[in-house]
Parts: C-alpha cells; sequence; structure tokens
C-alpha cells in the first residue's frame, strides 16, 4: 500500500482526536514563536519542541488506518 492510499483510507476516531490535538499543539506553538514581544529563551525553546511534537503527533495520526479484516498485526493481508 502507498502513501497515498494509505492516508486516503478512513482514520479511527481515536487518531482523529490524537490528529487534532497535534494540530492544536503545532498551532499554539508557531503562535508563541511568532509572537511580536520578546519572551524568555526557555519559553521559545519549548515552544519549538512542542511543534515539533505537534507536527509528529498529526503526521503519525494520519497515517493510521482501520483494519476491518479482524488482523492487529498492521501487516497487509496477502493472497495466497
Amino acid at each position: 500500500m502507498s502513501i497515498i492510499n494509505r492516508i486516503q483510507q478512513p482514520t479511527p476516531k481515536f487518531f482523529r482526536v490524537l490528529r487534532t490535538i497535534g494540530l492544536a499543539l503545532a498551532a499554539t506553538s508557531g503562535a508563541l514563536l511568532a509572537a511580536p514581544v520578546a519572551l524568555p529563551a526557555g519559553i521559545i525553546t519549548l515552544a519549538g519542541y512542542i511543534a515539533v511534537a505537534g507536527t509528529v503527533a498529526t503526521a503519525v495520526s494520519q497515517t493510521a488506518i482501520k483494519n476491518d479484516d479482524g488482523d492487529n498485526t498492521g501487516k497487509e493481508a496477502t493472497q495466497d
């Protein structure tokens, strides 16, 4: 299964919620990084880490797919 086909498959509810949380984290950290006021270095560093965590959580959540065949191994079914 290609990555394009995988992204187009239905996403389970838990991963949709996780994706939304990741997007919110990335947006919040982006607002902190682009703030027009001078913020302490610790807050800027933390915002950078949160941005990375949010984007990774969003990307991983988007590629999770529902597996309707009952096989929870995460591998594709092969036909013999």
